[in-house]
């Protein structure tokens, strides 16, 4: 193979290792490759075909965002249906385009059920997600100023759609994108149990072998989607041959996105937007344990790329690795770095309460662990770190961060220390009505979360600074975990325990009052 995309083509399923998976690169409305490999079930030895079902998880999110401006062309006359779903919310209620835009200040709720003490493969239905919207009290920050990934967004979309149209989702979903789009079978796959064709997901990796994943999730329009491989390229198709009409469907999920104070919001009606390689695009990626997915589109270009994965490697990458070779254009090797920084180690983000690490690596790279996964900078000529998304510099004032897509920018202070261990004891979030228990086992530390949905396993926490904690989520009811909880301690006048804030990423700022 001489064609530098059929060679990337080629090398995805060993850069990529795992049971199967499938891809696709279009332009112009064309198929320039449509290519499947490997095992859709390999217990059974179901091949993984261009045809095989699989769960595009949050992918579906442009969807849900579709049938809503194909039904209400102006999502906001739903505002007060979204006040409704919050009774107990205090203050203003974020309205219907929030949510489309992740502007809504919720907290998400797969991260608050393992606040609630949660097992990782515990059910989660209509019922638990009921509860913990319902019982929403406040918001981690304004709606419309910040963005923050919140997959309930889209689940209250899919539910007040079914309640003021009388329709079901996947009746919805059928009606107004998939037929249109010539999605043949693209199905509302709600019960993450199975795949009705027999696809299975799989945890693990080359070293350590492949297991089948267990998920017990209901999913609706936050990541519900079941279509093929076949099902995108047609999706892709309808994209192009609709290209010119600015009343299309994707002209619309696609449109420029701003926050309240103006800023351009990189994130919008369940679509990231982005450049790569010097090109805008438009995209997204679904993931759940055992499933990666991930579709981009460079309008510019007509130019559409998508990859499935029944495993665990990364799709974007992989996304990106055809798309570079569609564009022409080499994965650029970076220069050599200048020398590491002397301000890495332990700070406190003053708005969102989080704690910010900051880890040298090998090859002048930097670990940020602030966000739900861990982010990797790399170093620049002017001494910042910075990695397209987040950029740290050291001013006169202290170490800045800035977080574009997150409309967020503040001065991190610092944190390090040596840790209190006086930590020990229950503590109670009223908020939530859930628990924290921190123990002192034979001088070492441990926590675990306990609610209405269980006990929490005891994780040995990691001390940070005097007062500051971290308690790992590294397993979670989806995918991507919360990652680590801040914990981070407050004290009376006399130098007491009096409760801890406790916060990740996607749920931050909940108080919890020592019992």
């Amino acid at each position: 193979m001489t064609d530098p995309l059929e060679q990337a083509a080629a090398a995805i399923p060993r850069a990529y290792p795992g049971p199967g998976g499938a891809l696709a690169v279009l332009r112009e409305g064309r198929v320039l490759l449509r290519h499947a490999w490997g095992y859709a079930n390999a217990e059974r030895r179901i091949p993984f075909t261009p045809r095989t079902l699989f769960r595009m998880c949050s992918i579906t999110k442009q969807f849900a965002c579709g049938v809503l401006l194909e039904e209400f062309p102006d999502p906001s006359v739903l505002d007060g249906d979204v006040r409704a779903r919050l009774p107990l919310l205090e203050g203003a209620a974020p309205g219907m385009l929030h949510l489309c835009h992740n502007q809504s200040g919720l907290r998400d709720y797969w991260a608050v059920a393992m606040l609630h003490g949660s097992p990782v493969e515990a059910p989660f239905g209509d019922v638990e997600a009921a509860h913990i919207i319902g019982a929403t009290r406040s918001l981690h920050f304004a709606p419309g100023t910040r963005y923050s990934y919140v997959n309930q967004n889209f689940r209250l979309v899919s539910d007040i759609l079914e309640k003021r149209t009388g329709r079901g989702f996947a009746e919805l979903l059928r009606r107004r994108v998939f037929d249109r789009a010539g999605m043949e079978s693209a199905f509302l796959a709600a019960d993450t149990r199975a795949m009705p064709d027999g696809t299975e997901g799989y945890e693990g990796g080359q070293a350590t072998g492949f297991r089948a994943a267990e998920n017990r999730l209901l999913w609706t329009g936050d990541a519900g989607l079941g279509a093929s491989l076949d099902d995108m390229i047609a999706w892709e198709r309808h994209i192009d041959a609709t290209r010119e009409d600015p009343g299309a469907l994707y002209a619309r999920l696609s449109a420029p996105v701003v926050f309240a104070d103006g800023a351009r919001a990189e994130y919008g009606f369940g679509l990231h937007r982005a450049q790569e390689f010097g090109h805008a695009l438009t995209g997204h990626g679904g993931a759940l344990r055992g499933w990666r997915s991930h579709r981009l589109h460079v309008a510019a270009e007509r130019l559409s790329v998508v990859v499935l994965f029944n495993h665990l490697s990364d799709a974007h990458a992989a996304a990106l690795d055809l798309l570079a070779a569609a564009l022409g254009v080499p994965r650029a090797t970076p220069p050599a770095p200048p020398p590491p920084p002397d301000w890495a180690g332990a700070y406190m983000e003053p708005e969102t309460g989080l704690s910010a690490r900051l880890d040298l690596q090998p090859e002048g790279r930097l670990r940020l662990r602030f966000g739900h996964v861990a982010e990797w900078l790399v170093m620049q000529p002017d001494g910042s770190a910075a990695n397209g998304r987040v950029r740290l510099a050291m001013t006169a004032r202290g170490l800045r961060m800035e977080r574009p897509a997150e409309n967020l920018a503040s001065l991190l202070r610092p944190a390090g220390g040596e840790a209190r261990h006086d930590i020990a004891g229950r503590y109670r979030c009223a908020e939530l009505d859930a628990e924290l228990t921190i123990t002192d086992g034979g001088g070492v530390a441990y926590g675990a979360f306990s609610g209405f949905l269980g006990q929490g396993r005891m994780e040995l926490l990691e001390p940070i600074g005097p007062d500051l904690w971290a308690l790992p989520c590294p397993r979670a009811l989806d995918h991507s975990p919360p990652g680590d909880w801040t914990l981070a301690f407050e004290r009376d006048d006399a130098g007491a325990v009096r409760g801890v804030r406790v916060g990740c990423w996607l749920a931050r700022g909940l108080l919890y009052a020592k019992a």
